[in-house]
């Protein structure tokens, strides 16, 4: 089931990061369907947030669309090489996202072994926010595109994460956000998701 405005539109995007653990995130880009399960996140709480893009209400082309009603995609160019999707929540004006940060691939796999350049499938085809963009397809110029449609969505297969299986830890590469960089807004499930491919 397709997640609805409802999921999205939370006022905390620490829980909503944490819950997105095991939802699926699927692409359907040039005729291609891709699918895979969540596994690593990282919530990004806007303003007061010193290691979100809108801190301090910092708003540009790029980050205007973090203050967008939740269920749009950000995603942005890092590095100038890595589209990297984050999933945008909250109420309109309220710049709080999601950074997916790795799955695991569960449907249209030969497509994503295409798209990087792979032979065969690996346990880390989809480790790493870059890798995972990359083999779904989500480039930085779908930014702003409505997560309710039928381009890119997520789903709810009632896949059960348990919370023993949930570790949160602090967010990688955020040094810069002094003590917001020790928050534990990162979550990673541990537990074996490949039972779930066709």
């Amino acid at each position: 089931m397709k997640l609805d405005l409802s999921f999205y539109t939370r006022e905390d995007v620490v829980q909503i990061s944490r819950e997105l653990l095991g939802k699926t995130l699927c692409a359907n880009i040039n005729g291609n369907f891709t699918e895979a399960i969540i596994v690593e996140t990282e919530a990004y709480a806007g303003i007061n947030d010193k290691a979100s893009h809108a801190y301090g209400g910092r708003r540009t082309k790029r980050t205007e669309i973090m203050f967008y009603e939740g269920g749009h995609a950000y995603i942005y160019l890092c590095y100038g090489m890595y589209s990297l999707f984050n999933v945008v929540t909250n109420i309109e004006n309220i710049p709080h996202a999601v950074l997916i940060r790795g799955a695991v691939a569960l449907n249209g796999i030969k497509t994503m072994l295409e798209r990087t350049d792979r032979k065969k499938l690996t346990d880390d085809l989809l480790t790493g926010p870059g890798k995972l963009s990359k083999a779904m397809g989500l480039h930085f110029s779908l930014t702003g595109i409505s997560l309710l449609g039928n381009t890119v969505w997520l789903e709810d297969k009632d896949i059960i994460v348990s919370s023993e299986n949930i570790i949160a830890t602090p967010r990688i590469g955020v040094d810069y956000a002094a003590e917001d960089a020790l928050l534990p807004y990162r979550f990673v499930a541990k537990q074996d998701f490949t039972v779930f491919r066709d």
